[in-house]
């Protein structure tokens, strides 16, 4: 590990592994074992154009020579998908962060395990931690079509792959995924976990919501953060709790450029709200909360926020990091 804090690692294997979907093993570039992660874990990946972008580990958590990880192509992404896909090559070297963790599986009698599309990542980790638990799951895989499907081949191979159902946009109308059957056939004892394309996952937490769910034992990652109309954006003040300096934040500012031009570096990776680097805790005022990190309960408690895209319903917001 750097002295920043960073690892270096190689480019192992790449593998197309679906249409517009690519694996990379990464391994320490000096040969040594890699930190330990929990199924859920991801990792910020330096890339070759210099974006820092997190990626799900997709492997079993008991290994540690290795982290795997699976990423899709987005035309319309902001770059960080094109350079992997297009720079990260067998034998590239990067550096990563080390595993964090906001996805954790928690015990339970049974795990409900539902993936859209790229969201499988996560969801991979934890069918290999919980079949090596011997654990009761199912997992439920939903995609547009079998050609864009990632790690099939793998999935069709496990040892638990009894408990894996593919859904397919384009296949039989009997194989698609009904969110409110799945959903209605659990026990009040399984925990759902599921990732994948917001409108997806919307779609999921609000079915469960409505048959009566208890929001304790509904778990979920977002890759993305949600669309915001900013056209109504106002400026507004931050305050340092401890040195007391006031610092404007223009309309069409963060609060993280608006510290960064008043020479306050804020550490930053995601820059949507997902991934919870740079959360700060909040003294006085009350927060506009545009993350998908915290939960609804922890936007309802307005004791941190966000400064990489939230923003302040009141004129001043007090802050601490």
């Amino acid at each position: 590990m750097t002295n920043d804090g960073w690892l270096e690692v190689t480019v192992a294997e790449r593998e197309s592994v679906a249409e517009g979907v690519a694996s990379f093993e990464l391994r320490r570039a000096d040969g040594g074992p890699l930190p330990a992660f929990g199924a859920g874990a991801h990792i910020d990946v330096e890339l070759p154009n210099g974006m820092v972008r997190q990626y799900s580990l997709c492997n079993d958590p008991g290994e540690r020579g290795r982290y795997l990880i699976g990423v899709l192509l987005e035309a319309a992404g902001r770059g960080g998908s094109r350079s992997a896909h297009a720079q990260l090559l067998r034998g590239s070297r990067l550096r990563i962060s080390a595993p964090r963790n906001h996805f954790a599986l928690v015990p339970a009698r049974h795990s409900l395990l539902i993936a859209g599309g790229i969201g499988v990542t996560p969801i991979l980790s934890m069918a290999e931690q919980l079949a090596r638990a011997d654990a009761s799951f199912e997992l439920h895989y939903c995609s547009r079509s079998p050609a864009r499907t990632a790690f099939v081949p793998r999935l069709r191979a496990a040892p638990y792959a009894a408990q894996v159902h593919f859904h397919f946009d384009d296949g039989d109308a009997a194989q698609r995924f009904d969110a409110r059957a799945v959903l209605a056939q659990a026990a009040d004892t399984t925990h759902l976990y599921v990732c994948g394309p917001k409108g997806f996952m919307d779609h999921v937490i609000l079915t469960a919501r409505a048959l009566g769910w208890s929001e304790g034992h509904i778990h979920y990652e977002y890759f993305a953060g949600a669309a915001v109309d900013t056209t109504t954006d106002r400026a507004f003040e931050v305050q340092m709790a401890g040195s007391g300096e006031v610092v404007p934040v223009a309309a069409g500012q963060s609060v993280v450029q608006a510290l960064a031009a008043h020479g306050i570096d804020v550490p930053v990776s995601c820059e949507q709200g997902v991934c919870g680097t740079c959360v700060m805790r909040v003294v006085r005022g009350e927060p506009e909360h545009r993350d998908m990190y915290f939960s609804a309960a922890e936007h309802a408690a307005n004791d941190c926020f966000t400064p990489c895209c939230s923003r302040s319903k009141s004129a001043r917001l007090v802050i601490d990091f």
